[in-house]
């Protein structure tokens, strides 16, 4: 049996998601303005990938949004550009829209959080942790990111306020150690789920990604089956940077899943649709702020409409 990691309604969080990206001026809204009801002719194709371009969709999906409105445009002459667009890009994000799911079959359901400095991983595992607590987990925290007493601090803050435990060692302990322990301890306890946070890293850092690689190891020794979620967390404002460590983590660690956070900050927005295409990860949170409900489930429909209005995904 497996349960979804929250079942909360998303018609507050993606209200909120909306107002923060017309705060900003969401890019790919403004850079559709100006097409109206234009119809899909070479003119428009032309600028139309320009300004996809400048949004962080990125060349290898803009050209499969374009040939992919291309083809809807023969069987509908007399639909606008923008209409196809959203027609166009709803089918993409579908594809990857897949929620982060439990199974209960498998204890403890243990997920291995990853990333670079700066994009907020350890607040994710924090209102991750609060989500699956609220939705009936018992969970374990693992504060593997030694290299910060700061991280470690801010993970066991997370814990108090989630009521969850948080298994840490001193700065600069084994990370694959720690995680080690709070295995034993979920396992003792009958813990259901175990959260690891781990140090940001570059991924062009060979030595940090052979540390990730160890406690990925550890983890299997203690479950063949796991991590059972490998969960890669992306700043959306870091644009086609964020897709290249979106790719080396993949090819490193075998993703299964993606959070992108910071979408109320200068996020474009349209990294998401690059990732979608270029790499099909299922995406299985969004995040836009600090607070522990600011974070919830991709659901491609409910985004399409924050980043572009109301009638996006109709």
């Amino acid at each position: 049996m497996a349960t979804a990691a929250n079942e909360q309604p998303s018609s507050g969080f993606f209200g909120k998601l909306k107002a923060r990206l017309n705060r900003g001026t969401s890019w790919l809204k403004s850079e559709l303005l100006g097409f109206g009801g234009q119809p899909l002719d070479e003119d428009t194709v032309e600028e139309l990938e320009t300004r996809l371009i400048r949004a962080d969709v990125g060349v290898e999906a803009t050209s499969w949004l374009v040939d992919a409105m291309r083809a809807a445009a023969k069987r509908n002459a007399s639909a606008p550009a923008v209409e196809l667009l959203r027609q166009t890009a709803l089918g993409l994000l579908k594809g990857v829209e897949a929620p982060l799911v439990v199974s209960r079959e498998r204890k403890p359901f243990v997920i291995l959080v990853v990333g670079v400095n700066g994009t907020g991983k350890t607040t994710t595992v924090g209102k991750l942790a609060s989500r699956l607590k609220s939705a009936g987990h018992t969970v374990l925290l693992a504060a593997a990111d030694t290299f910060r007493a700061a991280a470690v601090e801010q993970l066991q803050e997370w814990g108090k306020r989630a009521a969850v435990p948080v298994v840490a060692q001193d700065p600069g302990a084994d990370p694959a150690a720690v995680v080690h322990d709070a295995l034993v301890a979920a396992r003792a306890r009958n813990i259901d789920v175990v959260l690891a946070d781990t140090a940001g890293r570059l991924h062009t850092a060979a030595g940090l990604m052979d540390e990730l690689d160890k406690i990925k190891r550890v983890i299997q020794r203690f479950d063949a089956t796991a991590p059972h979620e490998t969960l890669l967390v992306l700043d959306a404002s870091q644009g086609q940077n964020a897709l290249a460590q979106a790719r080396s983590f993949h090819t490193r660690m075998k993703l299964t899943g993606l959070t992108i956070t910071k979408l109320d900050g200068t996020a474009k927005g349209g990294i998401v649709f690059a990732i979608a295409r270029t790499l099909g990860v299922p995406i299985r949170l969004v995040g836009v702020g600090e607070g522990v409900a600011d974070l919830d489930d991709f659901r491609a429909d409910e985004f399409l409409k924050a980043l572009l209005g109301d009638d996006a995904a109709a």
